[in-house]
């Protein structure tokens, strides 16, 4: 019989504090690069409908971060807010599929003037998303591209040979998402961003940690374990750039925060764009419905998460991403010590 290997995720694991030389949050560099695009922002808003829309991704880019453009609307709507985006001077960036009539949205997406392209599926690691891959790479060699989710250094391994720059990694870590409990698979995020990183040091490339943070501390663990950038959804959620609807409930505010794959939002997807789909495509549900907290403008909450990141950054000695990842020491950590990590034994 295989050995059952251990893998952990973001509440398994902490950084050990090392000495540092850093004397204020401000030496911290967290710039990044894909290509001709150049962030300061290591964290990307997820092409979700419930995150983004042409608003949160013209905040994103005026932060100095990405967002990317779901893939649900018809094709020419899709293109239509690519080209808004470009006119307010930051990146844009929009979502594929594998499915019929996949190709006409990349088309129209290049001609509005695209600066990345994300193929999101489920499963990186099909042969179709392969195929995909390399078509792209052939017609458009100069594009921006990446591709997933994978959760292993192999699925990371495929991808890169098959051409893309970025490889998103995170099979069901997401706060709404329950692919894992649908379907038994998955990989916990720190060692599936580890496994990944492997095979993007070997090949030159980069990849994102896709989902699971749910706080500042998280990002900064996603980062350690080899990721270039995290892409973050209910963080950015209950934001006024978000795309969900407010709702009151009790009196507080609240913004709607679907899963893409949830029972609403596919329908939704239905409604908007039907065409190629199935009868069945609203009973393959893994993701759920629910409420965020409001939190305001978007820059706020950006600005008190990068606090948090690069506090983590000088704890850890590290004055940017490439230095962060030859110092990372990571220590596995029990319940009493996840427990012991927040508030606890007082009344909040």
């Amino acid at each position: 019989m295989r050995e059952i290997k251990l893998a952990l995720s973001y509440d398994d694991v902490l950084l050990v504090p090392k000495r540092s030389k850093i004397n204020s949050r401000g030496e911290v560099d967290l710039g990044w690069g894909v290509g001709k695009m150049k962030f300061s922002l290591p964290i990307i808003a997820i092409n979700m409908d419930a995150v983004t829309g042409v608003e949160m991704a013209i905040a994103m880019g005026k932060l100095g971060g990405l967002a990317i453009l779901p893939r649900f609307d018809k094709s020419k709507i899709q293109a239509e807010k690519i080209v808004k985006i470009k006119k307010a001077g930051v990146a844009a960036a929009g979502a594929i599929g594998v499915t019929a009539g996949e190709w006409e949205r990349l088309e129209m997406m290049v001609k509005a003037g695209v600066d990345h392209v994300s193929i999101d599926v489920a499963h990186g690691q099909m042969d179709k998303v392969l195929q995909l891959v390399k078509k792209i790479r052939k017609t458009y060699p100069g594009l921006s591209l990446s591709a997933g989710v994978v959760g292993t250094y192999r699925g990371a391994k495929d991808l890169f040979l098959a051409g893309v720059d970025v490889v998103r990694v995170g099979v069901g870590p997401g706060t709404i998402c329950t692919t894992r409990i649908m379907t038994g698979c998955g990989v916990p995020q720190i060692t599936a961003v580890m496994e990944a990183s492997r095979a993007a040091r070997e090949m030159k490339k980069m990849v994102w940690a896709d989902g699971g943070t749910k706080n500042s501390g998280d990002i900064v663990k996603g980062l350690a374990a080899g990721a270039s950038a995290v892409i973050v959804g209910s963080q950015l959620a209950g934001t006024d750039e978000a795309s969900g609807k407010m709702r009151i409930v009790s009196g507080k505010q609240y913004k709607e925060y679907n899963a893409s794959t949830s029972f609403t939002e596919k329908k939704n997807q239905l409604k908007n764009n039907g065409g190629g789909k199935s009868k069945y495509y609203v009973k393959h549900i893994e993701g759920v419905e629910s409420l965020v907290p409001y939190k305001g403008a978007v820059e706020g909450v950006v600005s008190r998460l990068m606090a948090g990141v690069r506090s983590g950054f000088s704890y850890c000695g590290a004055r940017n991403i490439g230095e962060l990842w030859e110092k990372r020491e990571f220590i596995r950590i029990t319940g009493a010590g996840m427990r012991e990590g927040g508030a606890h034994d007082v009344i909040v």
